[in-house]
């Protein structure tokens, strides 16, 4: 799970901010992953790692290893322009 050739998008289904992220990915054509961390043990772990031990969502996880909590779109296109 940490290193992968796409995007991987950490969420729930009831969380508005993920939805909202995860739209605006799809609109811009910005290929992801979506992970649901309530059925997934693995990646609720990996989150509250990167999250000072909460289970912070939305939490991306890009290809090279970096991760954003909560990120705007800007946040999103701007990292994967610094990483490309």
């Amino acid at each position: 799970m940490l290193q992968t050739d796409t995007i991987t998008v950490f969420s729930t289904t009831w969380c508005g901010p993920c939805r909202r992220l995860k739209m605006l990915m799809h609109a811009e054509e910005i290929p992801f992953v979506a992970v649901d961390i309530e059925t997934d043990p693995e990646a609720v772990e990996f989150v509250k790692t990167v999250n000072g031990g909460n289970a912070v969502v939305p939490t991306v996880l890009f290809p090279d290893g970096s991760t954003l909590t909560n990120p705007t779109l800007a946040q999103v296109r701007a990292q994967l322009a610094a990483a490309g």
